[in-house]
Parts: C-alpha cells; structure tokens; sequence
C-alpha cells in the first residue's frame, strides 16, 4: 500500500489529468464537420411574405401539397467533445473538413461558390421547366472559322437539319453527328424574327473525324412569350435544388396540382436537357424530409442504392431520372398507379 503523501500525489495527478483532458476535449478543434438533416423548404409556399418560386404571369392557382426541396446542415469548426457528440447522435456522420472547404479556398470562397451554383442551378430549373413546356428556343453562337461561319450568326435560332425538328443541345449535336463531313446540310432558321433556311458543309468534329461538324455551341433559352421565374431560396447554395426548382415552376404552369395535395419532398441537380443528376448527403436528405412530414421522396437514380441503405419509415422512395420521369412519377401517383420505386 502506498504512503498517504503518494496516494495524495497519485490522486492530484489524476485530477489534473482529468482536468487537462476536459479541457482538451472543451477547447481543441478537430479536422471534420458534421452533416446532418437541414432545412427543408416548401417550393409552393410563400417565405416571409414571397413566393419561394414566383412565375411572373402565372395563373392564380391555389394548392394544397409540399414540394419540398432538401438540405443538409454543416456544423464546423468543432471541439473534440462536440464531434463525438455528433458521432454517437446517429443523426450525424462526420467528414474531413476538406471535403467540404478545400484546404486551398477560404470559407468566404467557398460560400460564394455555393451561392453560384444556386444561381446556376435556378437557371437550368428555369430552362429546364421552360423546356418540358415547349417555352424555349435552341440557338447557337458561331464558331469564328468553322464550317458555319458565313451561313450563321450568331444568335440564330436553329428548328430543324434537313427536315427533322431540333428543340435541344443534344438534339442538334446528334442530327449532325450522324452525317459523314463533307456533307451539306439544310438548316431551317429564324433570323431577326424572319425565318430562313441556310446551307452548310460539314466540316470533321475535332477528336472525331468520322462525324460531321458545324461550328456552333448550341444554347437553349426562354421564348420570347415564356414568363420570367424568380427565386427566393434565402441563404442555400449548391445545385442539388435544381429538380424541385423545375417542378415548382411547372406545377404553376399547369391546370392540376402535381403533388394531388401530397407531401412530397426530394432532391436532385438538373441540367438543360431535363437530366436528373445525383446529389451528395442523401440519406440526411430523406431524414430531414420523414421529420418534416413528407411521405414520399424523389431521389435521383443514381442515389437510390445509398438511399435505400437508410432509408426512415414511412417514407417511400421514388426513382427519377429525369424531369420528365418525375412529372410522369406524380401523375401516377396521385392516380394511385405504381410508380417506380428504388
């Protein structure tokens, strides 16, 4: 047995130990940040007294249903006992801190690179929707020097090659590819409100010689009688809103209410061409959506094997892989038809 003066010392010595260790755990921060359920928003809804998608010409339509987009919430510069906090709530998982601020940007950069990919998401959502309801037009910018050069300018609005109507990006990069260079081919155009048509030799695609090649970048944007959309999404950032942007903007658009008075939440990036894309931080997501009072979630097909891993009860997860997919998903829904499950 020791001395009392040494049990005395022993004693201290671990009290002050516990003490370092406190305050260790109190004060150091640790490397990762936490990602958990966020906020989700009613894209039908009103916040703060504005439309959270406001479509300028819209007709007066009153609906009952959620079309919630979903976020993911961040806790960062963390101390130890916060982290394993985080850890041990089962609501959270923790990430390396430069997998969501890259060691070679400030925080300040970092915002502002996820409020650009709002902005940029909002405005695929707006072409996207646009485009689903026949509201756009394909144009293209000339290339100085390509094949086009002389029969285009740039700014013309392109509807057809050699008879077949093109209505997207990808839709006139496939009329042409499919042609052999060398080949002439017709294009019917609209010029300055006049329409024409124009005829260009195709040249050879760079890094593909075997197809053929106009020149142009093709670029889709909103008619002239297409109404004007703005957002009020508050301090979100990112893309993965882009798919529940779009739908909000078409089920002002359109006689009946796409939801059928549901609560329906999801997720999802969106380009020009309707694509759905996947997203990170899903299972967050659909947990942020159950609590919310959603019944069912749109998920990105690419993100379905990950949702499924975690998915809360009584919430049924929906497979879309594109915007199209998703309006036809809530049609069958609401007529009680089965519609694609993950």
């Amino acid at each position: 047995m020791l001395p009392a003066h040494r049990r005395i010392v022993t004693v201290a010595v671990s009290a002050l130990l516990l003490v370092v260790l406190i305050l260790v755990g109190a004060v150091v921060r640790v490397p990762y940040v936490a990602l958990g359920p966020g906020p989700t928003v009613n894209t039908l809804a009103d916040v703060g007294g504005r439309e959270v998608v406001e479509v300028e010409g819209a007709p007066e339509k009153k609906t009952t249903g959620h079309l919630n987009l979903t976020t993911v919430s961040v806790a960062d510069r963390m101390t130890l006992f916060e982290a394993m906090a985080a850890w041990f709530s089962g609501r959270q998982s923790l990430e390396p801190r430069e997998t969501v601020f890259p060691p070679d940007k400030s925080d300040q950069q970092v915002e502002q690179q996820n409020a650009q990919e709002m902005g940029g998401s909002q405005d695929s959502a707006t072409l996207a929707a646009l485009s689903y309801l026949k509201k756009t037009v394909l144009t293209v910018d000339v290339d100085n020097g390509g094949p086009a050069k002389g029969a285009l300018r740039s700014g013309d609005q392109v509807t057809s090659v050699d008879g077949t109507e093109v209505a997207s990006p990808e839709a006139l990069r496939d009329a042409v590819s499919d042609k052999k260079p060398g080949t002439p081919v017709r294009l019917d155009i609209v010029r300055d409100g006049q329409s024409s048509t124009a005829t260009v030799t195709l040249g050879s695609r760079p890094g593909q010689t075997d197809k053929g090649y106009l020149g142009v970048t093709p670029r889709l944007r909103a008619a002239a009688d297409a109404q004007k959309v703005t957002f009020n999404v508050g301090d979100i950032g990112g893309p993965s809103a882009g798919l529940m942007l779009s739908l909000a903007i078409v089920d002002k658009l359109v006689p009946q209410q796409l939801t059928g008075g549901k609560f329906i939440a999801g997720t999802g990036t969106i380009d020009e061409s309707r694509q759905v894309g996947s997203i990170g931080g899903i299972t967050h997501k659909t947990l942020a959506a159950r609590e919310a009072g959603a019944g069912w979630f749109l998920v990105p097909a690419g993100n379905c094997a990950e949702a499924k891993s975690d998915a809360p009860g009584g919430l049924e997860l929906l497979k879309v892989s594109s915007l199209d997919d998703a309006i036809t998903t809530l049609g069958d829904l609401t007529a009680g038809k089965p519609a694609p499950h993950c």
